[in-house]
């Protein structure tokens, strides 16, 4: 299993057209859980990797979290989107994650790059606040 950390800006990002804001990712995870989410690249994705969603603002902190389902595939059906990925939130680490979420600087994220790698360092921290 591996962990990701999935980069949503709210200004730019939309959800089914609804601004990706942790509000947004919080509704979704109650009553919508299942999810299709862009990718620019294919990243080598499994099912049961974890994406740690990262709110770039307006606080830039970790605070939804979602299961892949599948494999990263082509999306055939819109050319502006190399990509799609199947995922699930996770209700419970959403709302746990919402109310108390994993900051920046405690991910010791730099650059910030639509999908990377969660730091091992930062796992620990991922896992409590999420409630696993």
């Amino acid at each position: 299993m591996a962990d990701w950390v999935y980069i949503l800006d709210p200004r730019r990002d939309t959800l089914d057209g609804e601004p990706s804001d942790k509000e947004t990712m919080l509704r979704l995870a109650e009553e919508e859980p299942e999810l299709e989410l862009w990718l620019s690249r294919r990243n080598r994705m499994e099912p049961g990797d974890r994406l740690w969603f990262f709110f770039a603002r307006p606080e830039s902190a970790v605070a939804a979290l979602a299961e892949v389902d599948d494999r990263p595939r082509p999306d055939d059906e819109d050319p502006e989107v190399p990509y799609v990925v199947p995922v699930t939130l996770v209700t419970e680490a959403t709302k746990a994650l919402y109310r108390d979420p994993v900051s920046r600087e405690e991910l010791g994220l730099g650059q910030a790059r639509s999908v990377q790698k969660v730091k091992p360092e930062a796992l620990p921290v991922l896992l409590a606040r999420a409630g696993l």
